[in-house]
């Protein structure tokens, strides 16, 4: 057997036949490589932009606006009467506003902020009496409780 013909003997520039046999393998793992992260990116990109808000971030802004004595239409506050009054009873105390049950079963949510003038702070099951802007924000709250004792 001669040198020359066998596997071990080779020209310094010439590369091995495992070297050649895994260089189409290095090409296609070189590209995975760089499209797999690439469309990583890309996807989540899109699927931020196209996410809608969560149950918790739409509690977040309601907070948010409730703490600004949002302004609520007047038909929804006070029934049909814009810069009028209304009387009913707690059912709710929330942060920046009062959930109040009319005569009539209807509730309604009270909102009021620091421009709001209450004569004493209104519990649940407390009697009181609202008038409200014509933006449907609370003007006044007197509690009729104690007018009763």
């Amino acid at each position: 057997m001669t040198v020359r013909g066998s596997l071990l003997h080779r020209l310094p520039h010439q590369p091995s036949l495992e070297v050649t046999a895994m260089m189409p393998l290095l090409t296609v793992c070189g590209r995975l490589l760089f499209v797999l992260p690439m469309g990583l990116f890309v996807m989540g990109c899109t699927q931020s932009a196209l996410q809608v808000p969560s149950p918790q971030e739409n509690l977040g802004m309601g907070i948010v606006t409730g703490t600004l004595g949002a302004q609520i239409p007047a038909a929804t506050t006070t029934g049909d009467q814009p810069g009028g009054s209304l009387v009913g009873q707690v059912q709710a105390v929330e942060g920046g506003a009062y959930l109040v049950r009319d005569v009539r079963g209807q509730e309604h949510r009270i909102p009021h902020d620091q421009n709001t003038r209450i004569d004493r702070p209104a519990h649940v099951g407390d009697r009181i009496q609202s008038w409200f802007d014509r933006q449907g924000r609370a003007v006044l709250i007197r509690s009729l409780d104690e007018e009763a004792r």
